[in-house]
């Protein structure tokens, strides 16, 4: 991947119509600020009960947005990433509807994965209680044969997305499919979507075990081989996620948009500095996504403590629901209808109660850790949140997936926040400090100073927490030698 920052976003919801709206885009307005595009589920349908992750047909692209040549002349702009969804397909696609009609007789029965496939003798309450759960109540959903039996298939995530048999040789072909047909249409980079459940086993929790490992392994030499790096997506105990970094090509940083509240609403940034002293290198780092903002990836688990103590992260909860006017409650939990329970559905710029100083300093924070930045396509113009749209599908995460219009995005890229913003990304992507070696200043914890240095080439950001000012100095590039911040 290149060390450049990349733009995450639908294509419908950034004031296009299609793919080819978009690469107008990216040769105009946002020329020259992202190194790399992950495009949200494109295939169809984009507007399922998932926006796009419950696809009825995983190779096809939505034909409202365009089709495969239109993605390979994107590609030609920028280094496009798509999504691999590895667990599931959508229950009204055609195989699935094959195996209801057909039961066994289906050329695609072994495609899905049953109770009894993973539970051939049964189970017992100490297998179902041992299932790692990212979603209330049981993976499972019985469903109703043609000949009037009765199938209980797994559902891990909601009962329109079906579980395949990735071990099966349909679900071996299934996903080696999918990866020819990204190859041939100018993908580069794939992220594994839900990778973490995709293998279940008797007496495991079903979530990263050894067999997950073996499988996402397989999965990145077969991407590899057709010229596609992987990017693996995992909510989890920070631990666990420095393990799994280890056995990956590309993670998530999901702990860094919490540690980044903590450091700038309790003004110390301790807990932010001891993560960055273990953190991965070989991340992707985000503020905002298109889902909420992970409480997980930095809880405790057990009796073992998290990168942020229970109480001060429950006050920082509080806090974002307060800086959001209470907003973020009512997207998030039981007050809508939310599977993700672990996380806060907000934008970033609410979340820091719309203060542009806060929000520039975050990002100046993302972009000085070490890992490729991604920016969300809200979070791009510092976008508020979308009552409108939540009140409307009653959705906790359409919250912070607005729809944009032109004239929306004509006025927020003209606003004097999206200059400055602008400069920031750019130093980002160009200065050569950042293809350097990454230092933590030893400050007090009210200081945090980040310096990358590449051989005569340097580039440092100092930030006065007490002060809420920050500074960014660099050897020369374009002519300057600072930024100002906010």
């Amino acid at each position: 991947m290149k060390n450049k920052i990349q733009l995450i976003t639908y294509v419908d919801r950034l004031g296009c119509e299609n793919i080819e709206a978009l690469n107008l885009l990216f040769r105009n307005e946002l020329k020259g600020l992202f190194g790399g595009l992950h495009i949200l589920p494109f295939y169809y349908p984009i507007d399922g009960e998932d926006a796009g992750f419950d696809p009825i047909d995983h190779q096809l692209i939505d034909p409202r947005l365009g089709n495969w040549d239109d993605l390979n002349e994107l590609s030609q702009e920028v280094d496009i990433m798509a999504d691999l969804i590895v667990n599931h397909v959508s229950a009204k696609s055609a195989p699935f509807k094959d195996y209801l009609e057909k039961g066994k007789n289906s050329k695609y029965a072994s495609l899905f994965l049953s109770f009894d496939t993973v539970f051939p003798n049964g189970a017992s309450e100490s297998d179902l209680l041992s299932i790692y759960r990212p979603r209330p109540g049981f993976p499972f959903t019985t469903f109703k044969l043609k000949d009037g039996s009765s199938k209980m298939i797994w559902t891990t995530f909601t009962s329109n997305q079906i579980d395949i048999d990735v071990n099966s040789n349909l679900g071996i072909g299934y996903l080696e499919g999918i990866l020819d047909t990204f190859q041939k249409g100018g993908v580069k980079m794939i992220r594994l979507d839900a990778a973490g459940y995709a293998i279940k086993k008797q007496g495991t929790s079903c979530f990263m075990i050894d067999e997950t490992y073996e499988f996402i392994s397989q999965l990145t030499e077969k991407a590899k081989a057709k010229g596609i790096e992987v990017l693996v997506e995992i909510h989890s105990y920070y631990k666990t996620q420095i393990e799994i970094a280890k056995r990956v090509g590309y993670v998530y940083d999901f702990a860094l948009p919490v540690l980044v509240l903590d450091t700038l609403f309790n003004k110390n940034a301790s807990s932010l500095k001891k993560w960055l002293e273990v953190s991965p290198r070989n991340a992707i780092t985000v503020l905002d996504t298109h889902d909420g903002i992970g409480i997980v990836d930095v809880a405790s688990e057990g009796e073992n403590k998290g990168l942020i103590a229970n109480d001060i992260l429950n006050d920082i909860v509080k806090q974002m629901h307060l800086n959001s006017k209470g907003d973020s409650l009512k997207a998030t939990g039981a007050a809508a209808s939310n599977l993700d329970l672990y996380q806060v559905n907000c934008t970033y710029f609410d979340a820091l109660g719309r203060d542009e100083n806060a929000y520039l300093m975050a990002r100046a924070i993302q972009f000085f850790v070490p890992g490729i930045p991604q920016v969300y396509y809200v979070g791009l113009f510092a976008g508020e949140n979308d009552m409108e749209l939540l009140e409307k599908t009653n959705v906790g995460r359409d919250i912070n997936r607005h729809y944009y219009t032109k004239a929306e995005i004509s006025a927020h890229i003209n606003k004097s926040f999206h200059q400055k913003f602008k400069e920031l990304m750019l130093l980002r992507n160009n200065h050569p400090a950042f293809n350097g070696d990454f230092n933590l200043v030893e400050t007090t914890a009210n200081i945090l100073h980040i310096k990358w240095i590449n051989k005569s080439d340097w580039a440092e950001l100092f930030i006065d927490l007490e002060k809420m000012q920050a500074e960014i100095k660099f050897s020369e590039y374009n002519g300057k030698t600072n930024l100002t911040v906010h």
